[in-house]
């Protein structure tokens, strides 16, 4: 039999998890200051949207309830993202998620009682749920229910913008449909009143003919992403192609990685003057944005911002998303942004560099650039920069660090590793623009020869030039 629930405002953030008595563990914990509410009802009218009423619940298996609420804290600022209006947030302390609710039964009647009182029409839930859990809550919860996949994927797909983008979106959803479609047409068959011959309601004389419909959606859906892969491939081809010209042409790429809402498009914003859109919402970037930008040597290079990056990200997303990742595992240089005014900037850190490993760029060097430091405890600040190798602290709203940050970069980037000295006569200009855009000139003066050159190249345009260095030319004279 359930104890009764012992409600806390507060949550001992002390205790490591595992000390918790009987009743404090199995209690749920209203988590405060998750109400994103509206005070006034033209707030919704200004939006232009219908916002979702929703209720959040986690499951705290392991850490510390600082851990446990910053993962509800997350979820709501996705939830808010997605459109929805947050009424509640509630904890439960578990060994692990209950295998048919979630919550466990008696957690999830309680969890009703919650809806009810706060007039919500979703439950969202802190993780990945099996197609039967989302069918056995809401059964008892008697509203719709989505997990964190199915909030992020609706997050993609309102932001997605180019075909690329909204290919990856469509193939993530169906992988994520597929086994649960069973789930997903029982539900749809109870709302919808079912259809059997002379019944008024869903049950058993819908199962048969739901049977038969899933099978041929199955089938449906896995035509449709064997053509999605075959298109995001073509699609694949086509940026592979630019790339290539970028290496051919021995531009160093930088890659902006970073958590999501970190700052990373406002940082480009300042580096490039990109105009990219800049939004406080998470998963803002869908789309990687490519811009040229030059050193204060004046090496040029490219910046590219890529999609954000959020803990628990599911593999089939990252699978999805591996081609919009790819400017990541190509770079020269990694510029990883975290955001300094958040409760666990180091857990963000930790998030992403698992991601960077998951897509193979381990290898590529790294500059952890910490913003909004004009919003950051400068205790957490000086703690981020003692720990990490290579970084500093900058404010993309207000400018603060960003030279040093460009001279940063300057001088992590990887250098031409030929240096020579040249006389390039004027009737081959050509050659040093290509130096100015592909070398580093280290000196340059104009003479009544030609153009005296000290530089530093890759070998294939070292090859061009040696021609023109004083020894060359004395033979040839």
């Amino acid at each position: 039999m359930e104890e009764d629930v012992a409600w806390s405002d507060e949550v001992d953030g002390e205790r490591d998890g595992e000390q918790h008595d009987r009743s404090d563990r199995a209690a749920l914990r209203r988590v405060a200051g998750l109400s994103t509410e509206l005070e006034d009802v033209t707030e919704v009218e200004y939006r232009q949207l219908r916002l979702e009423r929703v209720v959040l619940v986690g499951v705290w298996t392991s850490g510390t309830a600082r851990d446990a609420e910053n993962s509800l804290a997350e979820l709501a600022a996705l939830a808010e993202t997605a459109g929805a209006l947050v009424l509640d947030g509630v904890i439960q302390r578990r060994d692990k998620p209950d295998a048919a609710t979630y919550i466990g039964s008696g957690k999830a009647q309680e969890l009703r009682d919650i809806v009810i009182d706060s007039g919500a029409d979703t439950v969202v839930c802190d993780g990945e749920l099996s197609s039967g859990q989302l069918i056995h809550l809401e059964d008892v919860v008697k509203v719709k229910v989505v997990d964190r996949t199915a909030l992020i994927l609706d997050i993609f797909a309102q932001h997605a913008k180019s075909r690329e983008g909204k290919a990856q979106v469509a193939l993530a959803q169906m992988q994520y449909m597929l086994p649960r479609l069973r789930g997903w047409g029982q539900s749809l068959s109870r709302q919808m009143g079912g259809g059997g011959s002379g019944s008024s309601g869903g049950g058993m004389a819908t199962r048969g003919p739901g049977e038969t419909k899933i099978e041929t959606d199955r089938r449906r859906i896995r035509e449709r992403m064997a053509k999605m892969r075959r298109e995001i491939a073509e699609m694949k081809t086509g940026r592979e192609i630019k790339r290539q010209e970028r290496r051919r042409n021995k531009v160093p790429s930088v890659a902006i990685a970073g958590y999501t809402n970190a700052g990373k498009s406002s940082l480009l914003n300042r580096l490039t003057g990109a105009g990219v859109l800049v939004e406080n919402a998470l998963f803002a970037t869908l789309d990687p944005t490519v811009r040229k930008a030059e050193t204060p040597s004046g090496r040029l290079h490219t910046l590219t911002d890529t999609v954000g990056f959020v803990r628990h990200l599911p593999h089939h997303l990252v699978d999805a998303f591996r081609s919009t990742m790819e400017e990541v595992a190509d770079a020269d240089l990694i510029v990883h942004v975290v955001d300094g005014s958040h409760p666990a900037p180091e857990e963000q850190l930790a998030a992403v560099r698992t991601v960077i490993r998951d897509v193979g760029a381990s290898h590529v060097p790294e500059i952890v650039v910490v913003n909004k430091a004009d919003a950051a405890e400068p205790l957490v600040l000086e703690r981020l920069l003692r720990a990490e190798r290579c970084a500093l602290a900058v404010s993309a709203r207000t400018g603060q660090g960003i030279d040093e940050l460009r001279a940063l970069i300057d001088e992590e980037l990887p250098r031409p590793s030929v240096e020579l000295e040249v006389l390039v006569p004027y009737t081959a200009g050509n050659l040093v623009s290509r130096v100015h855009g592909e070398g580093e000139v280290l000196s340059e003066e104009h003479t009544g020869e030609g153009t005296l050159l000290k530089v530093r190249v890759h070998p294939e345009l070292a090859s061009e030039l040696r021609q023109y260095e004083p020894a060359a030319a004395a033979q040839r004279t």
